[in-house]
């Protein structure tokens, strides 16, 4: 019998595509493809300016209403194995903006979207966020319970009402601060013997800051 020579094929077709990358503490990490920012009708600025920092478009995405009052998201490109970022601040009106970004993070999950971070840099209902009296709702929770079974994978927002909402997520939360920029812009204006008014009782550590 004579010996059939051996197939050999180049290094890049033995070797399958890599799907995770290595972390400093030596976990796999997930790789996702590229990264893509999308928006509802909250701030659609804001949103602009920062893919304008980040040198990136902003993701096409239709975010409308009915006639009958239903909101409508469909997404307008291909975010499959994407690192989709959801930027929507709760601002008024906060129910309206609320739903939509239930409905856009569901949108991007059936996408099959890589991750899904909501970028949400006003938390609104935040202020409720225990129960100071009775028979009331703790909203902050509720509203954290809905974005965690919408789907998505993590949350980044800005300046808390109170850091024990981290807490109501089940998923991670990174809370960043405008802290130094309220500073810098008091010591820009030189005023003489500012004074920091909190809203309310939430806001007095932040104040004396």
């Amino acid at each position: 019998m004579i010996a059939q020579p051996r197939l050999r094929l180049p290094a890049p077709l033995l070797e399958s595509p890599p799907s995770r990358h290595p972390c400093p503490s030596g976990a796999a990490m997930p790789f996702y493809e590229e990264l893509k920012v999308f928006t509802g009708n909250a701030n659609r600025r804001l949103a602009a300016d920062v893919c304008e920092y980040l040198r990136i478009p902003l993701g096409r995405m239709e975010v409308f209403k009915f006639t009958n009052d239903n909101t409508f998201v469909r997404i307008l490109e291909n975010v499959r194995q994407r690192d989709v970022f959801l930027l929507q601040p709760f601002d008024y009106p906060v129910n309206d903006h609320v739903m939509e970004l239930l409905i856009m993070i569901d949108a991007a999950k059936r996408a099959s979207a890589g991750r899904i971070t909501a970028v949400i840099p006003y938390f609104g209902y935040g202020r409720t966020d225990k129960k100071d009296q009775p028979r009331v709702p703790i909203t902050a929770r509720l509203v954290a319970d809905l974005i965690s079974t919408a789907g998505a994978d993590r949350v980044l927002t800005v300046d808390l009402h109170a850091g024990q909402i981290q807490g109501f997520f089940n998923l991670p939360v990174d809370e960043l601060t405008a802290m130094p920029i309220y500073a810098r812009h008091l010591i820009e204006k030189e005023l003489r013997s500012p004074v920091v008014v909190a809203v309310d009782i939430g806001g007095t550590k932040r104040a004396r800051l």
